[in-house]
């Protein structure tokens, strides 16, 4: 049961956000529409966003048995009032449904995490409705994951036994990042790799239960690369690194990270970081800088084993989602 945990949908349209300059869809065709963010050009999209069936097609080619749907960031809607964003939650984890009907295709759902007892409602509603899980950003304006807010909504997913999918969003922008899609290229790698750190030194994980089930999309950005430099300043300058109980190193059992690297030397470092029992296939599908075929660079990795393989492919996915 092959099972890729990072993909994302969009809905073949929506109604009406409600404030000037929110995401639109532009359909063009039956097989292509636009994202627009305020009237401007977003992102291309194709009917493989909307259509179970080439889902499905597309997942059946690339030998892929389940799909984690999630939301796609740009519609987190963190930055409006609290009752907008329930409303934009509740629109878009009910179309989700309408996309993810049957067992193969896994719908996590989107919460007003800016309003952490408004997030905790949404997930309760989400999850009688049929919702799996949650994706959440790394961050909700300036506030990071260790927000006593947020933290709070963390132990409830870890309560209920909801599996969290992280991902990265709202990346700074400037003349130095607006091209070449440096936001993405560097930007999204940074925030995933500033939302672990947040985790550890600012003591969430010695906040939350150790029943909390999270992973972080992109492989957790470059924190694997870093982590020696997180070890050194947290030995060498405790005083000013974190509040953690322990160092970096020790609470990597407490989280694991998706497969989206794409270069075999990076996937070793993954695993030989965070061990073969916490690295689990990701593609970003359907999006093009996702992995095509999805689970290519786990299937040909040279350096796995069969069993490391089977558990990067789906046994690390059925732990994360509890089946």
């Amino acid at each position: 049961m092959v099972t890729d945990v990072h993909t994302h949908y969009v809905p073949r349209g929506w109604p009406d956000l409600g404030w000037p300059g929110a995401p639109s869809l532009r359909v063009e065709s039956e097989r292509e529409a636009v994202i627009l963010v305020g009237g401007a050009e977003f992102r291309r999209i194709r009917h493989e966003c909307w259509d179970p069936r080439a889902r499905l097609e597309s997942m059946d080619a690339d030998g892929v048995d389940r799909q984690v749907v999630s939301p796609t960031p740009v519609f987190f809607g963190y930055d409006r009032p609290p009752a907008e964003g329930v409303r934009i939650a509740r629109v878009f984890n009910d179309l989700a449904l309408e996309i993810c009907d049957g067992d193969r295709l896994i719908p996590f759902c989107q919460v007003p995490l800016q309003d952490p007892d408004l997030a905790c409602e949404e997930l309760d509603r989400c999850l009688a409705n049929g919702h799996r899980g949650v994706e959440i950003g790394n961050h909700a304006g300036d506030r990071d994951l260790d927000d006593d807010g947020i933290v709070r909504f963390l132990a409830h997913c870890a309560d209920r036994g909801v599996p969290v999918f992280v991902h990265p969003w709202d990346m700074p922008s400037g003349p130095r990042l607006d091209r070449w899609m440096a936001r993405w290229l560097v930007g999204m790698p940074a925030e995933t790799h500033l939302s672990i750190l947040a985790m550890i030194l600012g003591g969430v994980f010695d906040r939350v239960p150790d029943t909390l089930r999270i992973c972080f999309a992109h492989g957790g950005g470059s924190f694997a690369f870093w982590l020696g430099r997180l070890e050194n300043a947290w030995h060498r300058r405790k005083d000013v690194v974190g509040v953690s109980e322990k160092p970096p190193s020790a609470y990597l059992g407490r989280f694991g990270v998706d497969s989206v690297v794409f270069d075999e030397r990076a996937l070793r470092l993954l695993v030989d970081t965070f061990g073969e029992d916490h690295v689990m296939l990701g593609s970003d599908y359907p999006y093009p800088l996702g992995e095509s075929p999805a689970g290519e660079l786990v299937r040909t990795a040279g350096f796995l084993t069969d069993g490391a393989r089977a558990k990067l492919m789906r046994r690390n996915a059925e732990v994360f989602l509890g089946c």
